[in-house]
């Protein structure tokens, strides 16, 4: 893997995510998301090209967000490619795909010396990265527990939960960090993703200074949306790049096998299976650069009812070309002689990381009920 790093940084393709404040290397989302189809046929190019997550949505927050002393710290060292970070919202405890449930807590005291220290409690999982040997640091999403005798501020209290996400916040803490414990790996249908990988991690006392707060207390829902928007893009194109490959295994395998004394290419059944994937792959292609362009007009607040469509629609439309990859090859298919079993997997997952199904398919008919009031409304 530093052999192909050092490759991609040679040739120019490092941190192509980049957004707009560094324009001397910026690429539109649209730019960038046909980039993340092509690193999507490789489960090593993301990494090779320092662009895989969830690093590169972590870099985002730390350069949208960051002080200057955590982009210094933390910043400049990912975007090097010499370290790992992970992201911590996912909770064991509650159903995460309403971020108000979560439970991790933040409160505020004052040490010995009258500075204000924090002390994280919680519990997370599906922690991506956080198991990975070159992880230094962690993004954790969680809760200001204002109601901490520590918390002398009411005004501040009263103001941060007016609003049903204002006590999230986000704090950068280091790794390994006394107090932050890996409990135990997690799975993916059996599959470990070494080496980053999943954990459920348990957050206990763990001690934090006024530096390892980003934006501000009170600022996280704000924070987190930030960083999902752009990334459903990469995770979107990435997943019709993989789509792509077993595509086209999928028709190399009907010019490779008979049955019944015909080759599978001259089976009606599998030319209707050809015919469905292409289609397939092109509307996942389509849809979702119509949003990254849309992003690049409006920004990602003024197009959430495309990145919820695109959430929905594209894993969907991906895993449905790779099971009838799966079953033209047919018992191949489910072993791990070829990547069918493991992509299928992988975009099956892709429909409740960054929140399930529902979730957006609530929020975009939500959007769509509110277009269709103001036209009717404009009528009166």
């Amino acid at each position: 893997m530093d052999a192909l790093k050092s490759k991609a940084q040679s040739l120019g393709f490092w941190n192509l995510f980049l957004p707009h404040e560094l324009p001397e290397m910026y690429l539109t989302n649209r730019e960038y998301g046909i980039l993340c189809e092509v690193m999507g046929r490789s489960s090593l190019a993301p990494e090779a090209c320092n662009c895989s997550a969830p690093d590169t949505g972590n870099m985002e927050v730390l350069l949208k967000h960051g002080t200057q002393s955590q982009q210094l710290k933390y910043l400049l060292p990912l975007l090097r490619g010499e370290v790992r970070s992970a992201f911590l919202m996912t909770e064991p405890d509650v159903a995460s795909s309403d971020a108000r449930n979560l439970e991790t807590r933040l409160s505020k005291r004052m040490d010995d010396g009258g500075s204000v220290r924090y002390t994280l409690n919680g519990k997370k999982w599906w922690s991506t990265g956080a198991m990975d040997p070159r992880c230094r640091m962690a993004l954790v999403v969680t809760k200001m527990d204002y109601t901490h005798p520590s918390n002398a501020n009411n005004a501040q209290q009263q103001t941060q939960t007016k609003t049903k996400h204002g006590n999230q916040t986000v704090v950068i803490v280091p790794m390994p960090q006394t107090g932050v414990r890996c409990v135990r790996p997690l799975t993916v249908f059996g599959y470990d993703d070494a080496p980053h990988g999943h954990a459920e991690v348990w957050l206990e006392s763990v001690d934090l200074g006024m530096e390892s707060v980003v934006l501000g207390e009170g600022r996280g829902f704000e924070i987190s949306q930030s960083r999902l928007g752009p990334g459903r893009i990469h995770h979107c194109m990435r997943a019709v790049g993989l789509a792509a490959r077993c595509y086209e295994l999928m028709l190399e395998r009907t010019f490779q096998r008979k049955t019944f004394g015909r080759f599978l290419y001259e089976h009606g059944s599998c030319r209707e299976m050809v015919a469905d994937s292409a289609a397939d792959i092109e509307s996942a292609r389509l849809l979702t650069l119509s949003c990254a362009e849309e992003i690049d007009r409006l920004g990602a607040r003024g197009a959430r009812d495309k990145i919820a469509l695109i959430k929905v629609v594209v894993p969907e439309l991906t895993s449905r070309v790779v099971d009838r990859a799966v079953q033209v090859f047919g018992g191949a298919g489910v072993c791990g002689d070829f990547p069918l079993a493991r992509a299928l997997v992988g975009l099956r997952t892709l429909r409740i990381a960054d929140g399930p199904d529902a979730v957006h398919k609530q929020s975009l008919a939500l959007l769509e009920l509110k277009k269709a009031k103001q036209r009717m409304l404009s009528r009166v």
